[in-house]
Order: C-alpha cells, then sequence, then structure tokens
C-alpha cells in the first residue's frame, strides 16, 4: 500500500500526550501543509489559533467540557471560520458595491475551508509521528471561548485539535461499510441503510472487546440518543451574532 493510503488507514484519535514539545518547525510544518489544502475561489477563510500556554489551555479545556487532553497536550490548536479577514482587505476595493460576505453561501466556505485545511494538517502531524484528535467541545460555551481569544465578527471556533506525540496506542474504531457511504450514479435510499444492521454487530462487538463487557450498543441505538439530545441550541444565535448567514 502507498505510504500516504497507509498512513490515512491507521487513523487513531490520540487522547492522551507525552510532554514533548512541539518544535517551532513542527508547528510551521502542520499548518503550512493546512495553507496547501484545497480552498473554494482561494478565499482561505479561516485562521488557527495555536494555544501552547498552559494556563491559557487550562480555560479552554474547561470550556471545551473539562477535556484533560486539550489541557495536557503540547499544542492546542482551534480552527476558525474567517471572514473577518475578507471584510477588511476588501473594503476599499469594494468601493461602493455590495459586499456579501454574511450570506450562508459564504458561511459554508468559510466552514468547510477550516475543515480542509484541518484535515491536511492533521495528515501532516501523523506524518510527523504525532497524533491528534478533534475538539468538537469548542462550542460548547462558545461565545465565552471567543471571548477569551478575542475572536472579532465574522470568525467562529469550528473546532479545536490537540497535537503532540501520542503516549498510547488506541485501537481503532470500526467505521459504516463502503456500500453504506459510497453511491453510483445517484443516490441510493436502500443502499444507505441496508447494511447498517451488520454495522451495528460490528459495533457492538467493538465497545464490548473496548469497555470491558461494559457496553456493547449497536451503533444506531447510540445514534438514537445523540438525535435526541439537545446539543448546543445556542449556535444559531451565537453565529446570528457573529454575523453570519443574514441571507
Amino acid at each position: 500500500m502507498h505510504d500516504t493510503l497507509s498512513l490515512l488507514m491507521n487513523h487513531r484519535s490520540i487522547r492522551k500526550f507525552q510532554e514533548t514539545p512541539l518544535t517551532e518547525e513542527q508547528l510551521h510544518a502542520i499548518i503550512s501543509a493546512a495553507q496547501m489544502a484545497s480552498t473554494s475561489s482561494n478565499v482561505q477563510a479561516y485562521s488557527v489559533i495555536a494555544a501552547t500556554d498552559p494556563e491559557l489551555k487550562k480555560q479552554l479545556a474547561a470550556l471545551a467540557g473539562n477535556q484533560a487532553y486539550v489541557e495536557q497536550c503540547p499544542v492546542f490548536l482551534v480552527w476558525c471560520a474567517d471572514l473577518y479577514r475578507l471584510k477588511q482587505v476588501t473594503a476599499q476595493p469594494l468601493q461602493e458595491r455590495t459586499s456579501y460576505e454574511t450570506t450562508t453561501e459564504n458561511f459554508i466556505v468559510a466552514t468547510v475551508d477550516a475543515a480542509l485545511a484541518a484535515q491536511n494538517a492533521a495528515i501532516a502531524a501523523e506524518s510527523m509521528g504525532l497524533g491528534i484528535v478533534y475538539i468538537g467541545g469548542v462550542r460548547n460555551r462558545i461565545a465565552e471561548l471567543s471571548e477569551l481569544l478575542g475572536l472579532p465578527e465574522l470568525v467562529y471556533p469550528v473546532f479545536g485539535m490537540c497535537v503532540g506525540v501520542p503516549d498510547q496506542e488506541p485501537g481503532q474504531r470500526p467505521r459504516l461499510p463502503l456500500e453504506s457511504v459510497l453511491h453510483l450514479n445517484g443516490y441510493s435510499r436502500e443502499q444507505a441503510v441496508h447494511s447498517v444492521k451488520d454495522y451495528d454487530a460490528t459495533m457492538k462487538a467493538y465497545l464490548h472487546e473496548r469497555t470491558g463487557g461494559k457496553k456493547d450498543t449497536p451503533w444506531s441505538e447510540v445514534m438514537a440518543d445523540r438525535l435526541a439530545e439537545p446539543i448546543r441550541l445556542h449556535m444559531k444565535a451565537f453565529l446570528d451574532d457573529k454575523g453570519f448567514m443574514k441571507k
């Protein structure tokens, strides 16, 4: 298997890190790789906050659900969708023309740009022998976290990412069967769901082994519990306050 494919197929989320700090060269290489990700119309509508200060990481960990690895990892990256920069630098060239930076489409562009760049960064970090884990918990108390990081209008934290030298070798979580995800020449409703029964059995066995028999819940039931929970209902109001999706 090609080295890049092997790297991708062996991804695991790392939640325990050695104390070894990242060098400036490593951090710059990771972010430079992120910058080479595809970006819609070259807008590059994202920014990254690299938190290395212990006290700042402690505060970020508290705001992100008290996840200890946010505080313990050498570098915590906060990936932000950023339309503020575009608004500022285009003000003079636009002159009297109407600007549409607040549209839903541009919100999607910025969010996707941040995600694509982050995944490039994740692959770059893993190619250097480092480990990562994404942290959606930055959206738990997103207004407080945004204030802590000084994020202006039209900037919001999409997710965080712990980066460091792994201090664990976790198992790999099974994914849905390929046929549930890959559709040829059109969407198949039957194909989307028919193999989930087999995946439920796979995940039951995986959880049973991972938890020493304490859990063996099928994937579909785990997802039902997740959908039944009103998670982060504050996001719409927060994004509105930040100036997103006005049109």
